[in-house]
Order: C-alpha cells, then sequence, then structure tokens
C-alpha cells in the first residue's frame, strides 16, 4: 500500500494539516489512516469463453479489498481513466460529518467524469464487521465493486470464537455484453432487461457453466472456480457479500451449517442454519467448521426469485471448499466431485421468511430503541407502468406502457445540473422540493387487486426534511401494482432497527404492538417481504442529504428512491462541511 500526496489542490493545504493533525491525535488510540489510490479503468477478462471488455479498479474484478479498523480512516484517491463518468458509495459506512463522500451520483456529489480525480476521505465510527464498496453511476456496479473489512479495534476481539481463517465471499452478476448497453436497452424500450448470464463467486462462475465441461468437473481442472482450502477442524470466518445487480441470492455450503455472528457490520445473536438468503447490498457474516469428512464441497448461490412471471437468471455459481486431506479417487489419482447442496426453490418464500426471522441484536449491543415516535412515515413501494406513445420506446408488459417504480406513487428523477447535497448547501433553487409526501396520497388495498387507475405515478425530485434528533419509524408497503415483489432497501448515511415484519397490508394497532424493541436486528438494508411490509426505526442524528432506495438496481434506475434532509440542531440551512475543493461539479 503506497501513500501519495492527497491534496493535490491549493486550496486543499489546510485540509492536509487537519489530517495531518488528526493523525497524530489518533495514533495514542491506535488508529490509522490508510491511503489508496483506485484507477478506474477498462480491462479485458475472459468469462464463459468469451473475452469482453469489463470496467474495474485497479484491473481487479472484484476490485481491491480495503481492510481497516473501526476508527481507522480512509483517503481514496479515484481517478477515473474509463469512458463512463463514475463515483464510489461506501455502503454502509454512516459518514458522520463527510457526506459529501457517500458517493452516489447527483446525490452528495457529481460523477467524477473521464479523466477526472476526486478523493474520498471518511472515518469508520463505532462499526465493525463487514461492508463493500461499489459504483453508484448507472450499472457500473456490475463490476466496479469490493469488500470493505472492518476488524475490532486494537485490544478488542470478536465475541465468538477466533477464527483461523477470514475470507470474503462477494457474489456477483455477469452479462456476456457491456452491463451500460444492457442498461441503455432497457431504458431504450421501457421493458424489463435482459437477465444475467450468469452468477460469480468472488467474480468466476464456478463449475456449471460453459467452459467447464464434464471432463473438466471430473478431473477438476477448470482453473478459473475458486478454491478455499482448509484443514479439518478449522473454523472458517466467511464475510459473504451480494454484489448482483439485480438478484437477491441464496447461499449454501454443502453438508455444513453456518453459524450467523452479524451482519452489514453488526453483530447479532448466533444462530445456525444451512441456508442464507442476502438481497443485493447485504452482507452476513458466518463461522464455519471443518468437521466433515475430508472431502470437495461446493458453496453455491442461486436465485431468490419473488415476483411472478419475471423473467430471471435460474443459472447457480459455485466454487469449492477442499479439505487439504481430501484422498484422491480410488485408482484413478484425482480428488472426487465436489458435493453440490440441495438449494432451496427459487421462490421459497417460506424459507426467507424463517432466515430473516432469526435475526437478533446481541444483548452486549446496548438495544435503544425508543418507544416514541416523532416521524411515522409510511411508505408505498413497487413497480408500476407509464402510458407512452406507440413505437420501439413503449414496449413494457402492456401495450403502449414502460416501466416505473415509486414510493409513495412518485418516481423518483435525478438531477443533473447539480448534486442534491450541493443544491441543500449553496441553496440552489429548482433543483429538488421538499414535498415528498409522508404517507401514500390514496388509501387503497395495498395487497390485493390494485385498480389500473393506481399504476401510473407521478415523476419528481421531492426530497422529505427531518429534524436533527428526530425519532423516525418509516414503514415500507410492497404493493401489488403490476406485481408483488421482495425489495432490498437501503438507507445512506444511517443503520437502523428492524423492529417488525409481515405479509399482507400493514395494520398500524395490531402490528405495532408486536413490535421487537428489545433485540431488533441492526441493518442498513432491509428486505422487504414480497407482498408484505417492513418497519425500521432510527435517530436522525446525521445531518446531509441522504438516499433510500431499492439495491435491485433495474428498480433504482425506474425511480424506486427518495431522499431525506437532516439539518443540524439549530435547522440550519449550511449545516455541515462546506464541500470540498475537488468536488466534481455538473
Amino acid at each position: 500500500m503506497e501513500a501519495y500526496n492527497v491534496c493535490v489542490h491549493p486550496r486543499c493545504n489546510s485540509l492536509f494539516l487537519i489530517l495531518l493533525a488528526f493523525a497524530s491525535i489518533t495514533s495514542f488510540a491506535n488508529a490509522e489512516i490508510h491511503f489508496h489510490e483506485f484507477v478506474v479503468q477498462a480491462t479485458q477478462v475472459k468469462r464463459l469463453c468469451r473475452t469482453q471488455e469489463i470496467i474495474t479498479v485497479n484491473g481487479q474484478y472484484p476490485g481491491p479489498t480495503l481492510e481497516v479498523r473501526d476508527g481507522d480512516s480512509l483517503v481514496i484517491k479515484v481517478t477515473n481513466s474509463a469512458r463512463y463518468n463514475v463515483t464510489i458509495h461506501w455502503h454502509g459506512v454512516r459518514q458522520r460529518g463527510t457526506p459529501w463522500a457517500d458517493g452516489p451520483e447527483y446525490v452528495t456529489q457529481c460523477p467524477i467524469q473521464p479523466g477526472g480525480t476526486y478523493t474520498y476521505r471518511f472515518t469508520i465510527q463505532n462499526q465493525d464487521g463487514t461492508l463493500w464498496w461499489h459504483a453508484h453511476s448507472k450499472w457500473l456496479r456490475a463490476t466496479v465493486f469490493g469488500a470493505l473489512i472492518i476488524y475490532p479495534k486494537l485490544g478488542t476481539s470478536y465475541p465468538f470464537q477466533t477464527p483461523k481463517l477470514e475470507i470474503p465471499i462477494l457474489l456477483g452478476e455477469w452479462w456476456n455484453k457491456d452491463p451500460i448497453d444492457v442498461l441503455r436497452q432497457a431504458t431504450f424500450t421501457g421493458a424489463g432487461p435482459a437477465v444475467s448470464d450468469a452468477y460469480t463467486i468472488n467474480g468466476q462462475p464456478g463449475d456449471l457453466y460453459r467452459c467447464s465441461s464434464q471432463a473438466d468437473m471430473y478431473l477438476h481442472r477448470n482453473a478459473d472456480t475458486v478454491k478455499i482450502f482448509v484443514e479439518s477442524g478449522d473454523i472458517v470466518h466467511l464475510r459473504i457479500i451480494n454484489a448482483a445487480l439485480n438478484q437477491q441470492l441464496f447461499f449454501m455450503v454443502a453438508d455444513h451449517i453456518l453459524t450467523v455472528v452479524g451482519a452489514d457490520a453488526a453483530y447479532t445473536k448466533p444462530f445456525t442454519t444451512r441456508t442464507l438468503m442476502l438481497g443485493p447490498g447485504q452482507t452476513t457474516n458466518v463461522l464455519l467448521t471443518a468437521d466433515q469428512t475430508p472431502g470437495r464441497y461446493y458453496m453455491a448461490a442461486r436465485a431468490y426469485a419473488s415476483a411472478q412471471n419475471v423473467p430471471f437468471d435460474n443459472t447457480t455459481a459455485t466454487a469449492v471448499l477442499e479439505y487439504i486431506s481430501t484422498p484422491c479417487k480410488p485408482n484413478q489419482g484425482f480428488p472426487s466431485i465436489p458435493t453440490l447442496p440441495l438449494l432451496p426453490a427459487y421462490n421459497d418464500t417460506a424459507t426467507v421468511t424463517a432466515f430473516l426471522a432469526q435475526f437478533r441484536s446481541p444483548a452486549t449491543s446496548n438495544v435503544k430503541v425508543s418507544a416514541g415516535i416523532d416521524e411515522n412515515l409510511f411508505f408505498t413501494v413497487g413497480l408500476g407502468l407509464v402510458n407512452c406513445n406507440p413505437g420501439p420506446q413503449c414496449q413494457g408488459p402492456n401495450n403502449n406502457t414502460r416501466f416505473a417504480a415509486s414510493m409513495n406513487n412518485v418516481s423518483f428523477v435525478l438531477p443533473t445540473q447539480a448534486s442534491l447535497l450541493q443544491a441543500y448547501y449553496q441553496g440552489i433553487p429548482g433543483v429538488f422540493t421538499t414535498d415528498f409526501p409522508a404517507v401514500p396520497p390514496i388509501v387503497f388495498d395495498y395487497t390485493g387487486n390494485v385498480s389500473r387507475a393506481l399504476w401510473q405515478p407521478m415523476f419528481g425530485t421531492k426530497l422529505y426534511k427531518v429534524k436533527y434528533g428526530a425519532k423516525v419509524q418509516i414503514v415500507l408497503q410492497d404493493t401489488a401494482i403490476s406485481t408483488t415483489e421482495s425489495h432490498p432497501v437501503h438507507l445512506h448515511g444511517y443503520q437502523f432497527y428492524i423492529v417488525g415484519q409481515g405479509f399482507g397490508n400493514f395494520d398500524p394497532t395490531q402490528d405495532t404492538a408486536n413490535f421487537n424493541l428489545i433485540d431488533p436486528p441492526n441493518r442498513n438494508t432491509v428486505v422487504i417481504p414480497v407482498g408484505g411490509w417492513a418497519a425500521i426505526r432510527f435517530v436522525a442524528d446525521n445531518p446531509g442529504v441522504w438516499l433510500m432506495h431499492c439495491h435491485i438496481d433495474a428498480h433504482l434506475t425506474w425511480g424506486f428512491a427518495m431522499a431525506f434532509i437532516v439539518e443540524n440542531g439549530a435547522g440550519e440551512l449550511q449545516s455541515i462541511e462546506p464541500p470540498p475543493p475537488d468536488l466534481p461539479q455538473c
């Protein structure tokens, strides 16, 4: 890891001195500043028998793994040598006091244009576990992503047995074409995007795809399949990240039980399971004990597809867990075929529900969920259809329609002349309004037979203002507009408690009475049950402009998003530090 001059702009000298002072102060507490350079560039790679050009960071797919401790700071200079605009989001980092570093394009910054640079500066504060980073510009996240591992502070340890091995497992999605072209085609026609050609584990599809012939499977000559070697008795810490662009995923390791110990950089009460399900954006930490007969076992990932009659990639990605002492196949001199786990059915919502219901915060996490609420918000979410003129740009599921998505019937439109945070800070008029509705404009049977008159949302850049320190509850209600579907919803700038989940329409009397206010799980991305609802709570103590959106990027593209403005304690407009001098301009 090579350091470099952080501040290349003349006005940056004061910030550099502040960083040096910060380094000298925090060194007493063993905190460190980590310097990295990210070069976003085109790279030739080969997958599924094809060589194609993808966008990477430093020529790596997945990108570099960042390893820090709680309390450390990161200074990451991003140079855009690719042909597309780009930003980088540090998914799950709360960015307390550093909202300019959050990364979603046109929300906290304008994109870094080809040939441009921007330096992200932020500190990890009271977070420990697994997060990740990814592009937050159009569909570049398909190949521009990597792990962000946060170890405990020096002098502290995990609240579980120290593992012998720690391995990040990044689940991804692969197209045999430029994902930006897939996005452009879907945007042009208004129809759903082409489904992916494969899933990946640490960048590789594994043995069950083309270029993995039957002979290769028997001999295991597929050098591109990820292999993890263990010894009998090893405790292995798997840090699993769903970096897939559009798909929720099941994950299993054949014949092995997994002990869940954390999720989204927060510890959980340990529980055992054979099957994980992660929505895009979610992370899950598990312990695996190598306690099976020495052999070779597949790790496998495939789709959880909750929407009815919606195309999806039904393939399976694999990696191999191999015991070092595995004997060769008798009389043949090569290892046996790995055991494949019996994955759930693609639409197995019961398994997903049972898995998610087991998440609880540990007793040591000092859970503080207030019974009182200052902002009680109710957001309907889902897909809709927009009427359009006949022609090639009107190929949605019904004649003369195109897909749209919305929250409370508002389909979110990103600005282009300035980022939302910049417009908020500098008082630039005409970029956004602050009239995002706190409740749906029309009350209806959300998960029943919805009238077609309610299928078409309105478009706008509407934000919702929250006072600093407000106790916020949001109920996210799936709808049957177009189709019910499970949605992974991510809130930038905050961790929140999931106090309740259920199916059907949310009942504020009966369901609220059953909320878990004792040990609810602490997450940054919540999975809304298909045809159901999820309730989250947090305290609005982090000033800035923060995006909330579905982490299925097709849905975000269609407008499944909104944003909060959280002002400081005095309610002042300029409630944060000024933008850094190298902040990209639109």
